[in-house]
């Protein structure tokens, strides 16, 4: 049997170097291999109350970012959450049996609330039900989750459990996280945080539509420390973000170059930072093209976002109608 797979990213970022690494570079791979449905969040992020141009201007940059990054339209679901108002019903029906000390005690609500103490709405509250409706809509086997997300995989479980346990029926699989096989790329940040995030600091990530410029004018701030005092001095974990990214970005011969610059104590990071803007600047070129490309063809973006509403729709009236049933709304 073909496993079912589904994720979703809120539309309030540009992708950086983080994401590709971290999700939609393993994305491509799973079209390939399985059943696949991705999507816009839309719904989740007017939990931020955003503004009606930047959402649909948001949407619009992360289905362009999607469909570069290699996302198939033909061969995954690729769709606007929104478009789906059968993840709006089945939010309802869940959270009928949903309960509240549960829903307060998630790890990100308190911190939502935390982080915005003015607006601490229900959809914070019951963002974890929204989730479990977003997987389970497609009756989804597995889902890629990263670890802030593991919480709310498991709340989507207990959701499944419990309304097969309420309703006497196996009708829901128990999703779990999806297991890549390998080790995920981290990619660390400019700033010297080991992970690149534009919630930290917007200026430590490298964004895949960023211009040649911008990204060397990044680079060039990135953090390191005041040189090396002898051959066995500990690098800094600034420094030890650049040579990462230099292991993923740069040849083999450069970055054994620069390592054996440093040992030596003749390293200058201004020529090391140089060096490693262009090879990123090579790696995102293809990105940034395909994104300005993308961005341009309004066309094809409406005959995507069609598409996938129609292929998602299919498996979603298909799980209203057969819960429903089971709930106990019939017709006459």
């Amino acid at each position: 049997m073909t496993e079912i797979v589904v994720s979703g990213i809120r539309p309030t970022r540009n992708l950086h170097l983080g994401n590709y690494f971290g999700a939609l570079n393993s994305f491509v791979k799973m079209q390939e291999e399985n059943q696949c449905y991705f999507f816009i969040a839309d719904y989740h992020s007017l939990t931020t109350h955003p503004n009606p141009v930047d959402l649909h201007g948001n949407v619009k940059t992360v289905l362009v970012e999607f469909l570069a990054c290699g996302l198939d339209p033909e061969k995954a679901t690729l769709y606007i959450q929104s478009d789906l108002p059968e993840v709006a019903e089945l939010y309802l029906l869940l959270n009928m049996n949903a309960y509240v000390g549960e829903l307060e005690r998630c790890t990100s609500f308190k911190e939502k609330i935390r982080m915005q103490p003015q607006n601490v709405n229900a959809g914070l509250l019951t963002y974890p039900t929204l989730m479990a409706a977003d997987i389970i809509i497609h009756k989804a086997h597995k889902v890629p989750v990263g670890k802030d997300q593991e919480q709310h995989l498991e709340m989507t479980r207990t959701f499944v459990n419990r309304f097969n346990r309420i309703y006497n029926v196996e009708y829901f699989p128990e999703p779990v996280a999806y297991n890549f096989g390998e080790t995920l790329i981290k990619i660390p940040g400019l700033d010297g945080n080991v992970k690149m995030s534009k919630s930290d600091n917007e200026s430590s990530a490298i964004f895949l539509a960023d211009p040649p410029e911008v990204i060397r004018k990044k680079v060039m701030r990135a953090v390191t420390d005041s040189g090396p005092v002898n051959p066995d001095q500990p690098k800094s974990q600034g420094l030890i973000n650049l040579f990462t990214l230099m292991e993923y970005f740069s040849s083999p011969d450069t970055r054994v170059h620069f390592e054996n610059l440093y040992k030596d104590g003749r390293i200058r990071y201004g020529d090391l930072k140089k060096q490693l803007a262009e090879d990123i600047i090579r790696f995102t070129t293809p990105f940034r093209e395909r994104i300005l490309e993308l961005a341009a063809n309004d066309d094809y973006l409406k005959k995507v976002s069609a598409m996938g509403a129609e292929k998602a729709r299919i498996s979603a009236s298909r799980t209203i109608r057969e819960i429903r049933e089971i709930i106990g709304f019939r017709k006459f």
